[in-house]
């Protein structure tokens, strides 16, 4: 396909931030772009046809897979960036909670994969782009089950790129550090708060919403997405930003008790 048609692009959580950006990065770029929200209220003006989708719901994404198909035809690309996120001691949340933090953010992909994965095959062809994080690979205080997430979305990400290779499809990641969105605003609080958390649990706070402020437009994911999309013969894996590829070089290199030290200092933690 030339620049002008690159195919059909079907990005989850496109209503804002990384999303949205996403979104309208590829339809510059030449696709035919569909993007989802929970709750769709108006076409999007950018280009963009927007659907409802609920990833944790098997039928509502049964259904986005067929109204795209019945719009399109096909989906040659698969960007997963629907997610949710959750501040707090791990003790802070019961497994009910982890259940639903799981169930968008790992369950999510694998079941909007799945029911996109009968049509590329038949396609021979299909890239498929999972949004992950630097919380992917390094610890992550008070996030410890968001990151978990993310630890999850990179073993499945790398281990079905075998998988799928043979069919002519290609699964990649992409890692962004803290991104200007309303991510922060958007946290899920612990179902159960424990006091003897609040100091430290204020702390993490006042440390993401300084990070954020300081953080990557979303354009800058978006272009990495772009380029991992497009790539004819991707990495496994693509650090969106300037602070994401300091995080990924240093955590390769850099001793462990070294790395360990820096990451308690940068989270405001005792040394």
């Amino acid at each position: 396909m030339n620049k002008t048609n690159r195919g059909v692009a079907l990005v989850t959580g496109a209503s804002s931030g990384i999303g949205l950006a996403t979104a309208t990065a590829l339809q510059n770029a030449g696709f035919g772009v569909f993007g989802t929200g929970r709750r769709i209220t108006a076409e999007g003006s950018n280009g963009v046809t927007m659907l409802a989708c609920d990833v944790t719901d098997d039928a509502s994404v049964a259904k986005l897979v067929s109204d795209v198909l019945a719009k399109a035809g096909r989906i040659d690309l698969l960007v997963n960036n629907a997610g949710i996120g959750l501040l707090g001691g791990a003790e802070e949340s019961s497994t009910v909670q982890a259940q639903a933090l799981f169930d968008v953010n790992v369950f999510g992909v694998l079941r909007v994969t799945n029911a996109v994965l009968p049509t590329m095959r038949r396609q021979g062809k299909g890239r498929i782009v999972n949004l992950s994080s630097v919380l992917g690979f390094i610890p992550a205080p008070y996030s410890a089950l968001y990151a978990s997430t993310k630890h999850a979305i990179e073993g499945y990400s790398e281990s079905l790129d075998h998988e799928l290779r043979t069919f002519g499809i290609r699964v990649v990641l992409v890692e962004p550090s803290y991104t200007r969105t309303a991510f922060e605003e958007n946290l899920a609080k612990p179902d159960r708060l424990l006091d003897i958390y609040d100091s430290a649990r204020a702390g993490m706070n006042a440390v993401l919403r300084k990070a954020i402020e300081a953080g990557d437009a979303p354009e800058v994911v978006a272009r990495t997405v772009l380029k991992a999309a497009t790539a004819s013969v991707p990495r496994r894996r693509y650090a969106a930003g300037k602070m994401a590829r300091q995080v990924s070089f240093l955590r390769r290199f850099v001793p462990a008790s070294a790395f360990d030290k820096s990451l308690r200092k940068q989270n405001g933690l005792p040394i």
